[in-house]
């Protein structure tokens, strides 16, 4: 049996799961106002080992979102999985937000997973139905014209819908308002398949994706 733990802290919601050969069979997370990533990961991961009766000794690989999103709860899931791959001495995997988003929207046409920046600025990619990637991500600021080159329904998820709302008007975009974080829970098949894989990251080096350099405000 293959256990994986995936860790999910990109944007407000803090997600842990546990999966047995790429199926999840046990997942906690919360999303609150205020980031509680420091005070909930910990413990939702030593919930989640206890709960399915393993040892930690179990655990054949940790996999990690790496981003883009939130730059201080990238950092709380990154150096959680590092400890644990470090302590434990099995592989890092990482896993692209954006793909884990879009995996949370089963539909008939492209998704475009968005997670907030600010202002009209978001982090975005394009998938296809079958969740491959055919646009890769970038950081864009939202225009009446953003996205009108495509003829094909376009399904917006994540959790900056509503000012992207006020911009994308067109017949053929339609919005999600039920998807709005991404969870671990998706990240459960696309773990297992690195794992197989062995599609793994360096321990000490690895770094999550920011996308953009990180910029401190008083």
């Amino acid at each position: 049996m293959t256990y994986i733990l995936n860790i999910e802290t990109a944007t407000k919601n803090c997600s842990v799961s546990l999966t047995k050969n790429g199926e999840t069979i046990l997942c906690k997370e919360i999303a609150e106002q205020g980031y509680s990533h420091a005070e909930k990961l910990h413990v939702f991961i030593e919930e989640i080992v206890n709960e399915a009766n393993l040892n930690f000794s179990e655990i054949k690989a940790v996999a990690v979102s790496k981003g883009p999103g939130s730059y201080t709860g990238l950092r709380i899931g990154v150096s959680a999985a590092k400890g644990l791959c470090y302590a434990l001495q099995i592989p890092l995997i990482s896993i692209d937000t954006m793909q884990v988003l879009a995996k949370k929207a089963v539909v008939d046409g492209l998704i475009v997973p968005m997670i907030d920046a600010r202002r009209m600025e978001v982090y975005s990619a394009i998938f296809d139905k079958n969740h491959n990637k055919i646009k890769d991500v970038e950081a864009e600021i939202l225009t009446e014209n953003s996205y009108q080159d495509f003829d094909q329904t376009i399904y917006f998820v994540g959790d900056c819908q509503e000012k992207c709302k006020t911009v994308l008007v067109k017949d053929n975009f339609k919005f999600l308002p039920e998807i709005v974080f991404p969870s671990a829970n998706e990240m459960s098949q696309l773990s297992f398949e690195k794992f197989q894989n062995n599609d793994f990251k360096d321990v000490a080096y690895f770094e999550p994706f920011y996308l953009k350099d990180f910029m401190l405000t008083k």
